[in-house]
């Protein structure tokens, strides 16, 4: 039986799909499996990079197919880079697989499990869809597809995406949400499994402050710093940062409105945003043009500098659209989980993040745009030095329970042999 992956993007790629998938796909080949990924042969922040078509890596069979290479700053091209790949994966796929063989699907790009599932059936294979986000109910709430002619063909491709889903064997979902959401949709309840995406715990640990290099060339040892990291795109929202960010050097400008809290106990605030992101760039134009000082921002950081770029906050902030509940899971809650860090999560109070934090008293939620609110919880948790260190403990405590990356694996693992069982 071979395990055939296909992803747009894998190892060395350092995308958030493609780890997610490295992970399972080495330890596999390494229990034994014979491992196979179907990818591109781009790297997802290098478009005109060119890895080699076929190579074998850690025991996992590595083709990579030819797509065009306009990237991601327009639509159109974007539209002819999974055009591409479509068709070359599915030569590959229709190629490779045989009766028998396990096909996972995952969702970059968008509606994968559209194009594998009819091969997957002619071929005799068995087709697990790993839903990373769920299209194109995406575009529609990030406003892609509007106008009459746009919204019959999202209704046309919903139909065929439903279809594909309800055809698999199994779809992996990444939280009870979004299970809910496939429900919904007719799937059965049967053919759905959560499995959660993960981070390495060996890799991520809590740094003290005083030993991180990178937080010293931002903040001071009495600063108190709140970090955004990773990608901040059509999927968050960033009005609740920038009024907070507002809020908080008003506050400390003028004590005499410093809110609920006493501001001599406060200490000096720093917002940190690390990474990218149409919405990072807009929050780093509006940052400048309203004047705010106490906003840094630095690029993505190397994956040998997470323990670092994340233990050098106090706080995270972690966001996601209310309409997007169920849609996505925002995956980079593992990584400051496992960094030991508190979470402020801006988005739906009942939202998969906020379940979380509230299972495991991790972190706080606030309401999407609630700029003042969030200032608030800032200055509680910055004043209040005990109660931010015992929410980032047990943040750590939590991921080590669930969402470590040998559990994750694990998961994985079982099913894979619950399938050859039957």
């Amino acid at each position: 039986m071979k395990l055939i992956f296909v992803n747009r993007y894998f190892h060395p790629d350092h995308s958030a799909t493609s780890q997610m998938l490295s992970g399972p796909a080495f330890a596999l080949a390494e229990a034994g499996y014979a491992v196979h990924v179907i990818t591109s042969q781009q790297r997802y922040d290098a478009p005109g990079d060119r890895l080699p078509a076929r190579e074998r890596v850690a025991g996992v069979d590595v083709r990579r197919v030819w797509t065009s290479r306009f990237g991601r700053a327009r639509l159109l091209g974007r539209a002819c880079d999974y055009l591409s790949f479509y068709l070359t994966a599915t030569l590959a796929i229709w190629r490779l697989a045989g009766a028998g063989d396990v096909i996972v699907a995952k969702t970059d790009p968008p509606m994968l499990s559209v194009i594998v599932a009819p091969v997957a059936r002619l071929r005799g294979a068995v087709l697990i869809n790993w839903l990373q986000d769920i299209f194109p109910e995406v575009a529609e709430a990030v406003g892609i597809g509007r106008g009459r002619l746009g919204t019959l063909a999202l209704a046309a491709l919903r139909r065929l995406r439903d279809q594909s889903l309800k055809c698999a064997t199994m779809n992996i979902t990444l939280g009870e949400r979004m299970a809910e959401r496939l429900v919904a949709l007719g799937v059965a309840r049967a053919r759905i499994s959560v499995i959660p995406n993960w981070a390495d715990g060996t890799l991520v640990t809590a740094r003290a402050h005083p030993t991180n290099l990178f937080r010293s060339g931002l903040a001071g040892p009495d600063d108190f710093v709140v970090a955004y990291s990773g990608n901040l795109g059509r999927a968050h929202e960033i009005e609740a940062m920038l009024g907070a960010i507002a809020v908080t050097e008003e506050r400390t400008m003028s004590p005499a409105v410093a809110g609920p809290d006493d501001a001599t106990r406060c200490p000096r605030i720093v917002w940190l945003f690390v990474g990218g992101g149409n919405q990072m760039q807009a929050l780093q134009a509006r940052a400048e043009k309203g004047g705010l000082r106490s906003v840094v921002f630095r690029p993505y950081q190397p994956k040998e500098a997470l323990a670092d770029s994340l233990s050098a906050a106090d706080v995270h902030l972690v966001s996601l659209r209310p309409e997007l509940e169920g849609l996505i899971v925002p995956s980079k809650i593992y990584g400051i989980m496992a960094a030991g860090r508190a979470t402020i999560f801006i988005g739906d109070a009942d939202g998969e993040v906020a379940r979380l934090l509230v299972r495991a008293d991790c972190g706080l939620t606030v309401a999407a745009g609630d700029g003042r609110t969030l200032a608030d919880a800032v200055a509680a948790l910055a004043s209040d030095g005990v109660r931010t260190r015992a929410l980032g403990d047990n943040a750590r405590r939590a991921f080590e329970q669930a969402y470590d990356k040998p559990l994750v694996i694990e998961r994985w693992t079982r099913l894979i042999q619950s399938l050859q069982v039957t």
